[in-house]
């Protein structure tokens, strides 16, 4: 393909971590972001290129612009590929504000406290942005509430399980959903980890043996809309929030660093949190973490904030693509850089969930007098009742599996086993082992020292 050529740009002053893209071509592009070729990738990379430089050219900027996992997608191709959603004013469980912050401190950043904020996440090619911003904000409360080292959740869970049945911000999974009712749906069913339930990517089916909950919510708090000192106040003494704003321009496509201003777009479509904010050079700022990974500054950006009553505003002329639910049109009015005053919320009365019930087919020492430690292998060992069929096998389960009940599943012969395969996992701690080498099927047991003869 021809490559096309531009017209050189002036130079101007540059960040510190501005990079050098004067001689950048597709090649490094595709190589360093992994994109195949394709004419029209190519071209648009190059028109892109183009207006990163000129961007970045401006002797005033308040931020640079660089190459991007985006550089080679339309603004159309950009819109569709991140689109996610932020829920609309439903009350489902929503708790009162308070809003009595008293004084509040000059800057905050919920990164320097120890063990409040995970690692930037990417939810890849799925509109899950809600689950991400939802399963983020959770994580940080549950940290605070518990006094606790943070542990990461899983988004995924939210993903596949959070019913959305009027379709508010999408129609659930990857097509979209919005963190209220993640946090609705958290208080009866909880969160799990995410090492139990790890992200896919795609929506799914709800596989409800991997919920092994570990944290429950009372609700959720809903700040009012537009307002700078509810949002400045509730992240400064509650914790980190979930917001909403627009994403779709090319300061989030192309973002490298730095403080965004005259963002000038209201087309609400995107969930992230805000973990703080401060000052900058003078700048006021909002510092906002995103779901897609190492992007921008470390996986954050900074939105310039104007105080209370100083704070732009526009309107979201297509709410379906944002905060609506299915049928509802009417255009909202938003304030704050891209829109950051749109909508704000935090789950309340976080707790860590309390410890599962004791089940049938545990790891020794056993729950119940008509268990024993039975041998399946040398060093695998699982607490198993004796059966003459599968009717006298105790039903109840531990969580994390979707093992079967089975009287004599290989070598347990006379006793009661989950037996498992190639699509169905044992307990947590549990492992399949076969009968052969080449068995489909087999037992859960649990590995163990001292082998009970």
């Amino acid at each position: 393909m021809k490559v096309i050529a531009f017209a050189g740009v002036a130079s101007a002053a540059v960040f510190p971590e501005e990079r050098d893209l004067s001689a950048y071509t597709f090649e490094h592009y595709a190589q360093e972001f992994g994109v195949s070729h394709s004419n029209s990738a190519e071209y648009t990379f190059y028109r892109n290129l183009e207006l990163i430089r000129e961007h970045n050219a401006n002797e005033d900027k308040d931020f640079f612009m660089t190459v991007t996992q985006f550089t080679h997608l339309t603004s159309d191709e950009f819109r569709s590929a991140t689109r996610g959603r932020k829920g609309r004013m439903f009350s489902g469980l929503r708790q009162a504000v308070d809003l009595d912050f008293g004084e509040i401190p000059d800057r905050m950043d919920w990164r320097e406290q120890d063990n409040i904020v995970t690692p930037v996440k990417n939810q890849g090619s799925c509109g899950s942005c809600w689950a991400f911003s939802a399963a983020e904000t959770l994580e940080s409360h549950l940290a605070i509430a518990t006094g606790e080292a943070v542990q990461e959740l899983s988004p995924q869970q939210l993903v596949s399980c959070s019913p959305n049945p009027e379709h508010c911000g999408g129609t659930g999974g990857c097509q979209g959903s919005t963190q209220p009712l993640a946090f609705n749906y958290t208080v009866d069913a909880g969160i799990t980890s995410e090492k139990s339930y790890p992200y896919k990517g795609s929506t799914g089916s709800c596989q409800q043996s991997k919920i092994l909950p570990v944290a429950f919510n009372d609700g959720y708090a809903q700040l009012p809309v537009n307002n700078y000192t509810a949002l400045i106040g509730s992240v400064a003494t509650k914790g980190p929030i979930a917001i909403s704003l627009a994403a779709a321009g090319s300061a989030f496509q192309f973002y490298g660093g730095g403080v965004v201003s005259n963002c000038n777009d209201y087309d609400m479509d995107h969930a992230v949190q805000l973990v703080g904010y401060g000052t900058d050079g003078g700048k006021d700022y909002w510092l906002v973490r995103n779901s897609w990974g190492s992007w921008g500054e470390h996986g954050y950006i900074r939105l310039q904030r104007y105080g209370e009553g100083s704070e732009p505003c526009g309107t979201d002329k297509t709410p379906q693509d944002g905060d609506a639910c299915e049928g509802d049109k009417t255009p909202r009015t938003y304030c704050g850089e891209c829109g950051i005053l749109s909508g704000s919320s935090y789950p309340t009365g976080m707790r860590k969930a309390p410890p599962p019930p004791p089940t049938h087919y545990s790891k020794a020492p056993c729950n119940f007098a008509e268990e024993e430690e039975v041998v399946v292998t040398d060093g695998n060992t699982v607490c198993a009742a004796k059966c003459s069929s599968d009717n006298d096998c105790p039903t109840d389960i531990p969580l994390g599996t979707d093992a079967s009940v089975h009287c004599s599943p290989g070598k347990l012969d006379g006793y009661c086993g989950l037996k498992c395969g190639r699509d169905s996992g044992c307990p947590e701690g549990a492992k399949c082992v076969k009968n052969g080498v080449f068995a489909l099927t087999g037992v859960c047991a649990f590995p163990t020292d001292s082998v009970v003869v």
